[in-house]
């Protein structure tokens, strides 16, 4: 990679330790991947918070990076989800142990100067970048939101990764930063309209065939929302490993993917949505949890939540997910207060999938989530119930 004279000071540890660790990492992946050079970027996405997945080894690697005064995040930058909610975890019966561990973790991250907003919307708090930035985000379905929705430009960055280019303000300039790389490659002609977790079920099925392929959908609605494209795109993300998607007449860079030179074309029918969402069910069972926000859920979809349960009461559990800056904006439009009256809980840091959520006792899970269906059995070990929000809440 070429190096700029800034560029090589830093690589050479004349900035402290803390950059040149960042500095060697991103020189490995651009070596990797043939990147000829860095690109400065506008803002940053944090993974690799929760104890659960990143454990002891991970947190003194965090602790170690922040003894260093002069490393800090030098852009924008936000973090992932935690593995509990960092204030309320006793309420939801987390133990002391993990709770003092991931409040570390996250402690260690603001000291590298990333906003200890721990949530995988970033999109929907603040850190917004406009088309055609170059960022580098490392949650999977914000990726695939902020490439496909929005359409700035970050390649699929594991945690070390985007927390060292957030620390340079750079990353190297390969894969989805390039215009040849953000080519269609499979056409995706959805022949049924969509609804609700139709979106899951329909990104869940395209991204086990096109892996980390482009895929472009032709699909029979336009009326499709921003939370519908979130679904979508988490699906994508979770069953293949999909950085990019295009939707016809929807996302921004549709028209010019060339969609017609695209390696394969597939059909997606009723049938086959209804096999998926079958197949997202690991059990018949009621849920006895209710956990909803994967990806954490917007202000909408909480207000949306509200308007089921408002003046009834829940039977089974119910936590929906978000980040601390929704839930505060929930609260103050009343929506907290509906749903707690309805003996449910709005869950700020944490979601389903990176919290030890097998160790609370827990049997069959509910999401409305393909994401969720697709990883809380393989992570906690726990049945899941793939379903509509109103077909998972048992009320008394």
């Amino acid at each position: 990679m070429y190096l700029s004279p800034e560029e090589e000071k830093m690589s050479n540890g004349e900035y402290g330790e803390t950059i040149r660790k960042s500095m060697d990492i991103l020189i490995a992946l651009g070596d990797i991947y043939g990147a000829s050079k860095f690109v400065d970027i506008t803002s940053a996405q944090v993974s690799g918070v929760s104890y659960k997945t990143i454990g002891q080894a991970g947190l003194e690697y965090l602790e170690d990076l922040a003894l260093d005064e002069k490393g800090f995040a030098t852009i924008p930058a936000t973090l992932n989800p935690a593995g509990v909610d960092l204030d309320d975890w006793k309420e939801l019966g987390f133990s002391e142990f993990f709770s003092d561990k991931q409040n570390q973790i996250v402690d260690a991250y603001g000291k590298l100067g990333i906003s200890k907003t721990c949530t995988c919307t970033p999109y929907l708090i603040g850190n917004v970048p406009r088309f055609g930035d170059h960022i580098s985000w490392s949650e999977s379905s914000a990726v695939a939101y902020s490439n496909s929705v929005i359409g700035a430009r970050t390649n699929r960055e594991g945690g070390p990764g985007a927390l060292a280019a957030a620390i340079v303000g750079k990353t190297p300039l390969y894969g989805f930063h390039l215009d040849e790389n953000r080519k269609a490659t499979m056409v995706v002609n959805v022949e049924c309209e969509l609804n609700g977790i139709d979106f899951g079920a329909l990104g869940y099925s395209v991204g086990q065939i096109v892996s980390d392929g482009v895929p472009y959908f032709k699909c029979q609605e336009q009326n499709i929302t921003n939370g519908n494209l979130k679904a979508l795109g988490a699906a994508l993300a979770s069953s293949g490993a999909v950085a990019l998607y295009q939707v016809e007449g929807v996302t921004p860079e549709y028209k010019t993917v060339d969609s017609d030179n695209a390696e394969e074309t597939i059909t997606i029918s009723s049938d086959d949505i209804k096999e998926t969402k079958e197949k997202l069910s690991t059990t018949t069972e009621k849920p006895d949890l209710v956990c909803l926000g994967c990806p954490h859920a917007s202000l909408e979809e909480i207000k949306d939540l509200a308007n089921i349960v408002k003046g009834k009461k829940i039977a089974n559990e119910l936590w929906i997910c978000t980040s601390i800056n929704v839930k505060a904006a929930a609260s103050r439009m009343g929506y907290t207060d509906i749903i707690e009256k309805a003996g449910g809980h709005i869950v700020c840091d944490t979601c389903m999938v990176v919290a030890p959520i097998e160790d609370l006792g827990y049997k069959n899970i509910g999401v409305n989530s393909a994401k969720a269906a697709n990883y809380v059995p393989n992570m906690g070990g726990i049945d899941v119930i793939y379903d509509e929000v109103e077909n998972l809440i048992i009320f008394e």
